[in-house]
């Protein structure tokens, strides 16, 4: 081997050390410390005592099924919203399907937490549901004490179907058009076609789509604290965290709520994640949708637009509420005066204010941490001849299949147990005084995978021969990397960071977690607070997520103008 191939062989095990060090100290070593608190007495012997705890309480237990209870509905429905969405986008051409296309991903630029907030005030005992249904004389109807659970299904579900969406369209995409039209010359039914063909081979991205939501629905922490309902598993392990330094229980519960998770996953790669040698084919002909014009255009937009309807009605219902006077929408189907002072009051309270920058500055800095540390993993994964670059890649993706929730709970056990080891440990690192560093890295840790698979995506599509050219010349790796392939994957990389910085700004578990001072909530800690507060509370609370939302909505608009249907690979496993 001659020596101008040694030295890159050389950068890359370089790089690949401080980035398999990162991954170690921010990924594995905080699941390292759920384990331990989970399996191990205060005397260091392993017990298994906790967790049977965990499934002997029954109040315990039966957040655990509820949990469960749910992550199932809100996958199976998505599965039923999202799979007939993503035939009639990507076979049929109609008149205002780009529009539509694009409202079926609004939720992206709205957590279900804030909805929750909207869909609250529509589902108020003297809200105007009740009011449009004539319900709302005398008590009214408390819609959220009859159906809280059907309300947090429906909430998750309309939040969660545009990851399975755009999963189910680049796999539909993708298939090869001739294989079906084959199974129909021989005489197959479009029925035997759909069921024979088309879904084993959008499997994976059926796979894809199913595994995350499963798993994000099954640890979401933000709609069920916001609809009250206190018994499920993820709402219990926040309850607990004032027992993280006491009490090994929150630990169990997360070490459930883990292993959960890696079961959830395991049985959806089984089930719905086995390759087929057909799907990897590359497609003979490019698919052309089907145009419908006229009256038959009707019948293929008609469900989209069902669909986009519920979509942004939990958007139309925040911004509704933030627009409403204190106490002017009772009774009635729409608020009776409007008003937009709560969007002045989100810019200058004590609360909201600090907590706009704090989300600006955290979300900043972990977009540039994700960044740095996607390019680099995205260089061993594409451009190295390692063999530890297939770890590297899966290592990468771990963060989309651990849970928010366990990985916030990690960096609070990890700052703790620094404290009580380390006397001089410096305040920067105490999650309870500066949670700065802590959120930092969570937000960038969570996005991480986004900026990978932009990455490598541009860096499979570049080709690899100017960089050899500009080396030859007599150019650096470091001016290479800067002149020519940055610029090159310049697209991909903005893409990636711009969907990290969007997410990092309105992230919930860690948020919730592990801001635990006033003086430091980002945006989602402090929309949950001002919901709590009687009076004027929820009306700034949902002012602030307009605000967010907006951000949001352009933030998502460019990433998908840069990158497309490609947007879905974003959010694979």
């Amino acid at each position: 081997m001659s020596s101008t191939d040694e030295k890159p062989a050389l950068r890359h095990r370089l790089l690949s050390v401080v980035i398999y060090a990162f991954f170690a100290l921010f990924l594995l070593l905080p699941i390292a410390f759920i384990l331990s608190g989970g399996f191990f007495s205060s005397t260091h012997e392993f017990t298994t005592a906790y967790l049977k705890l965990v499934f002997t309480d029954p109040v315990l237990l039966r957040g655990l099924l509820n949990s469960a209870m749910i992550a199932v509905s809100v996958t199976l429905l998505t599965v039923a919203v999202s799979l007939p969405m993503a035939i009639i986008t990507v076979r049929y051409s109609f008149t205002g399907r780009n529009l539509l296309s694009g409202l079926l991903l609004a939720p992206l630029i709205l957590p279900p937490f804030v909805g929750a907030i909207g869909v609250r005030f529509l589902l108020g005992r003297l809200g105007p549901l009740s009011a449009l249904l004539g319900m709302a004389g005398g008590a009214g109807f408390d819609w959220l004490g009859h159906a809280r659970f059907v309300g947090v299904v429906l909430l998750e579900a309309l939040s969660l179907y545009p990851v399975m969406l755009l999963n189910l369209q680049a796999a539909l995409a993708n298939i090869d058009p001739a294989m079906e039209q084959a199974a129909a010359n021989l005489g197959a039914s479009r029925g035997t076609i759909f069921r024979r063909i088309t879904l084993p081979l959008i499997r994976p991205g059926l796979f894809a789509g199913a595994t995350i939501v499963l798993i994000w629905s099954f640890t979401e922490l933000g709609t069920p604290l916001m609809f009250d309902i206190q018994k499920v598993t993820p709402v219990q392990v926040f309850y607990g965290l004032t027992e993280v330094a006491t009490s090994p229980m929150p630990y169990a519960l997360v070490v459930v709520v883990l292993l959960a998770s890696t079961v959830l996953y395991l049985i959806g790669k089984l089930v719905l994640g086995r390759p087929i040698d057909a799907a990897t084919t590359k497609a003979s002909t490019a698919w052309s949708p089907r145009k419908v014009t006229g009256r038959k255009a009707f019948f293929p937009a008609l469900p989209v637009i069902i669909v986009a309807i519920l979509a942004i009605l939990p958007h139309i219902m925040v911004v509704l509420t933030s627009l409403t006077a204190t106490g002017a929408w009772y009774r009635s189907v729409l608020p009776q005066h409007l008003t937009t002072n709560h969007f002045v009051q989100a810019l200058t309270d004590e609360l909201a204010v600090p907590s706009v920058f704090n989300s600006v500055k955290y979300a900043t800095l972990a977009t540039a941490v994700a960044v740095l540390m996607g390019l680099s993993c995205a260089i061993i994964i594409v451009r190295s001849t390692l063999r530890t670059r297939g770890v590297l890649d899966a290592l990468s993706m771990l963060p989309l299949a651990v849970p928010g929730l366990v990985m916030a709970f990690g960096y609070l056990a990890l700052s703790v147990e620094l404290k009580v080891y380390w006397k001089a440990m410096p305040v920067w690192l105490d999650v309870q005084e500066q949670p700065m560093i802590w959120l930092v890295i969570a937000y960038a840790m969570r996005r991480l995978p986004y900026v990978v698979r932009s990455a490598v995506a541009g860096l499979q599509q570049t080709p690899r021969d100017l960089e050899l050219a500009a080396a030859n010349l007599g150019a650096g790796r470091a001016r290479v990397l800067a002149r020519i392939t940055v610029p090159l994957i310049a697209a991909n990389l903005i893409a990636g960071a711009m969907l990290a910085f969007s997410f990092a700004l309105l992230e919930v578990s860690d948020s919730l977690v592990l801001a635990q001072k006033a003086a430091a909530y980002p945006i989602t800690r402090a929309i949950y607070d001002l919901a709590q507060k009687l009076g004027d509370g929820l009306y700034i609370a949902s002012a602030l997520g307009v605000w967010a939302m907006v951000l949001l909505a352009l933030t998502v608009l460019a990433t998908n103008s840069l990158l497309g249907r490609k947007l879905g690979a974003i959010f694979r496993i």
